[in-house]
């Protein structure tokens, strides 16, 4: 990488990780109405303390909070925008809470607007549990576009541009709140790039009007609005994730499709890439990545129990070399292990074992895990 100083670092991950089973209980409990929020809390502080330990004791330099105090990924940040609505579907046998939670409807109901810092509190916590790099992961802004006019109030947005510049104030006023608290390190969490690279979902675009090859230059203008006045000294990263809900996928389809609009000129600082499985394509649109970016390859699956091998992940890194610098590269999982509080059908003990896979290859390949 350009440089190992910041991030994102040579081994590196997506940042969610998976809950205790006693955290997961309470979460499911605490949906429906059964679990004190204080409890739940307390739940969450020892066991986000533990996942930092674990973190540390793998030689990571990027610690998250394994996304703990989240139902999944985007529902609880999305929901606490004013004038978002986020509604989490339930299913309908009691009997079966751990298969009750479905993905959350997200409308916007209202004007939207940053009433009130959403993650400070949760990244305060976590800076004082770590003296490594604290790293946030929030939702990319083009969460907020999900659903295009049919997802957005005519009443409150006649004209949707005028929702694109509430979008972007709000998580500009986001990055402030958590930059003053001394955040350098934001990773957004963004599935639309990534449909984007899907046929059957390009065509499902088409169908209800939109198109295909003007949303990624869409969605690029929001992110670099956004990124125009972040502050100052914070990294920002964008992770391309096609689906990881219970370890299930969504997408598939190489980057090609949006490779030169996004890596071309997406102002982030760095990406973390899919590629563990073949449905990610192969590397040549790393051919369209700017010399001042960094690239962490998701060669090792977060959806799986069984373990990659350090030789192949080296092998791989050499293949994407042939069309990017190898040393503005890192290797990582693939995505979280968690999206949702479920999580994937691996153990803890894989998710050890993987992150520590990351950081053993890092070392053989650049010297340093960071």
């Amino acid at each position: 990488m350009a440089s190992s100083a910041t991030p994102p670092y040579r081994a590196d991950h997506v940042g969610s990780l998976l809950r205790p089973e006693r955290l997961k209980r309470a979460r499911e409990q605490f949906l429906d109405g059964k679990f004190d929020a204080a409890e739940l809390k307390g739940l969450e502080d020892k066991a986000i303390r533990e996942a930092v330990a674990m973190q540390e004791s793998v030689g990571l330099h990027a610690i998250t909070d394994g996304e703990f105090r989240r139902t999944s990924f985007h529902f609880d940040f999305l929901g606490r925008i004013e004038g978002v609505s986020a509604v989490l579907g339930r299913a309908p046998d009691p009997n079966a809470p751990s298969q009750a939670f479905q993905p959350p409807q997200l409308k916007i109901v209202g004007k939207i607007r940053h009433a009130r810092a959403i993650e400070l509190e949760s990244f305060n916590f976590l800076k004082s549990a770590t003296r490594r790099t604290a790293k946030l992961t929030i939702p990319s802004p083009t969460m907020l576009l999900r659903g295009g006019r049919g997802a957005v109030s005519e009443t409150a947005y006649p004209d949707l541009e005028v929702y694109f510049q509430d979008v972007i104030a709000v998580y500009q006023a986001e990055l402030k709140a958590l930059g003053q608290a001394g955040c350098t390190y934001v990773q957004f969490d963004d599935t639309n790039f990534a449909y984007l690279c899907d046929q059957k979902m390009r065509q499902a675009m088409r169908e209800r009007g939109e198109d295909p090859d003007a949303l990624p230059h869409r969605y690029v203008k929001l992110i670099n609005a956004v990124i125009a006045r972040k502050p100052a000294g914070m990294t920002i990263c964008i992770h391309l994730c096609r689906g990881n809900m219970a370890g299930r996928w969504a997408a598939e389809g190489g980057y090609d499709p949006i490779a030169e609009p996004v890596f071309a000129t997406l102002a982030v600082d760095g990406y973390f890439l899919e590629y563990e499985s073949a449905r990610a394509g192969g590397f040549e649109p790393l051919r369209f990545m700017p010399k001042d970016k960094k690239v962490v390859l998701g060669l090792i699956s977060s959806k799986v129990p069984e373990m990659e091998h350090k030789d192949d992940l080296k092998r791989r890194v050499e293949e994407a070399g042939k069309f990017m610098a190898p040393e503005r590269m890192g290797i990582s999982p693939q995505c979280g292990f968690a999206s949702g509080y479920q999580g994937n059908p691996v153990t803890e003990a894989i998710e050890r074992q993987k992150l520590a896979l990351a950081v053993e290859t890092a070392t053989d390949i650049w010297g340093s895990a960071r």
